[in-house]
């Protein structure tokens, strides 16, 4: 049985990671791919686990081989969705995140347009301004940058397939897990998986 592609976007504060990060916790069967970066290895980060870390060379030798279902320059770096990756862990039955914006998720959706999308979006301005000045870690000309390219990706809401709302978390983690429970009882997903019984509950018809 082959999983599903899910493409989860949202603007930075918007808890993506945070949800993520404890949908798969709760799920085996959900994995996140992991991106390519050119960028250097931060500490505390591990090869293959935070990133997988190539040099500009292997990265675009890669672009080349067109091994990324969605690439971009952020800056002087790279980052990337390698396809074979992904396709393996299709193949291997698991659901596959891709945790990518907007644009990578249009890349994305014209390569394997059956990829299920969902856009994550914060309760309103004002708490996604608090979550954001709550890290601690952004000078305040950072978060206003941060809340202005927030409402610009939040206007490409509508190219999603599913949103979210992110006001509690709790309730938005079932919302995001129902999602991925739904599509696996999709008609193409049973009939692949269960289609001995099928082809036995009709082998009168």
């Amino acid at each position: 049985m082959s999983g599903s592609l899910y493409i989860v976007s949202a603007p930075s504060g918007a808890g993506k990671t945070s949800l993520v990060g404890k949908l798969i916790e709760l799920d085996s069967h959900i994995k996140v791919s992991v991106s390519s970066t050119t960028r250097p290895m931060r500490p505390g980060e591990e090869n293959g686990v935070n990133y997988h870390f190539l040099s500009i060379e292997q990265f675009k030798q890669k672009i080349s081989e067109g091994d990324f279902l969605e690439h971009a320059q952020v800056f002087d770096n790279f980052y990337g969705t390698s396809r074979s990756t992904v396709e393996e862990q299709l193949k291997a039955g698991k659901d596959v995140i891709l945790e990518i914006d907007w644009q990578g998720a249009q890349q994305v959706r014209k390569l394997i347009p059956e990829a299920i999308s969902i856009f994550i979006l914060p309760p309103s301005l004002e708490e996604l301004s608090r979550r954001l000045n709550n890290r601690g870690t952004d000078s305040e000309e950072v978060i206003a940058r941060r809340m202005r390219d927030a409402v610009s990706e939040m206007s490409h809401y509508d190219e999603f397939d599913y949103i979210v709302i992110n006001n509690h978390f709790d309730t938005a983690l079932k919302q995001l897990h129902s999602i991925f429970l739904a599509g696996r009882l999709s008609k193409a997903r049973q009939v692949t998986q269960h289609k001995n019984l099928i082809d036995a509950l009709l082998q009168d018809a």
